[in-house]
């Protein structure tokens, strides 16, 4: 009988220990940014991007430190995590805990049927708040903003930028000039907060997101954390440094290389307080594989193409680094 009893709880706390990883780990994908939508866009995180050829829509935030009416949440240090974070918040989200220690969750644990059971409504209430978050964010974004025009296709002019890309100097009615596949920009007449200023983007910050771009993803596949503080805020830092710890606990090391930019615009560039913000959508290639970390193997590859929005953010004058990473929608 006391074996029996035994053997229930040593399973019961297998699957909670499974049940808590599952929670709590986040999900890991190959490249920076994890294949996610993360970091801070001032005053913006929680507004839509504006379209452009390259990437007409973006999948909202889903990390972010930013609150709103913050405008500058990106370049402040990684502050106290959440009460009960990682693993054991992983048992109380799930009621486990108690349910270890002797307790409960609605009643305790009776065997390994109630304790599916109790997952299920652990589900449908994780379900529940998920929509409701989900619900008050869109209501939170607002309604996107109006894409300005795109007068000026791809202008190859011959290496004028890194990795032969050319740029067209003629100035846009936006007030910035061409990257890539062309201006996305604020447009004429759009509505900027009156906190907000605007920003002149030129060839010389375009060269800068390209070289940002080949440098973080270097940085990251050499698990270069010193560099890639420098290269990116605090926050961006941040997570980048819990994906490479989350690749280092799954045994495995991200490769990546042969990164060249194809095609990039300007989505919205604007200043607030002491800092310039810029939001640009870049479509690029790269080499992009998953290593055992023992025997060096190839144990998965990703897509040789991406689509993101990448936002850069300086004090005037200063040098770019970057601030956030979004998926398209």
């Amino acid at each position: 009988m006391r074996s029996n009893t035994t053997r229930r709880r040593y399973t019961a706390l297998a699957l909670a220990v499974a049940a808590a990883l599952t929670v709590s780990a986040p999900v890991v994908e190959a490249r920076p940014g994890g294949g996610g939508s993360a970091g801070s866009r001032g005053s913006r995180t929680f507004n839509a991007t504006a379209a452009t050829p390259t990437a007409p829509t973006a999948a909202p935030m889903q990390r972010t430190q930013a609150q709103p009416g913050m405008t500058n949440p990106g370049m402040q240090a990684n502050q106290g995590r959440r009460f009960g974070g990682g693993f054991f918040a992983g048992l109380l989200g799930a009621g486990l805990l108690g349910a270890l220690i002797g307790g409960g969750f609605f009643g305790g644990l009776g065997g390994i049927a109630s304790f599916l059971g109790l997952l299920l409504q652990v589900g449908l209430i994780a379900g529940l708040i998920f929509l409701a978050v989900r619900f008050f964010r869109r209501r939170q974004q607002g309604t996107p903003a109006a894409a300005g025009p795109a007068p000026y296709a791809r202008n190859d002019l011959g290496g004028q930028g890194p990795g032969g890309q050319g740029y067209d100097q003629r100035p846009s009615p936006a007030g910035n000039t061409g990257m890539g596949g062309g201006i996305g920009g604020m447009g004429i007449g759009a509505q900027r907060p009156a906190q907000q200023r605007p920003v002149q983007i030129g060839p010389n910050d375009y060269q800068a997101f390209e070289q940002l771009l080949g440098e973080v993803q270097d940085a990251y596949s050499q698990e270069d954390v010193k560099a890639l503080r420098n290269l990116a805020t605090p926050e961006m830092a941040g997570y980048f440094e819990e994906e490479l710890r989350a690749n280092a606990a799954r045994g495995i090391v991200n490769r990546i290389s042969d990164v060249k930019l194809l095609q990039g615009d300007l989505s919205e560039a604007w200043g607030e307080g002491a800092q310039d913000y810029a939001t640009v959508a870049m479509r690029y290639a790269l080499k992009d594989v998953k290593l055992d970390r023992a025997s060096n193997r190839v144990v998965g590859t990703e897509p040789s193409e991406a689509t993101e929005l990448w936002t850069f953010t300086r004090r005037p004058g200063g040098a770019w680094t970057l601030s956030a990473i979004q998926q398209t929608a």
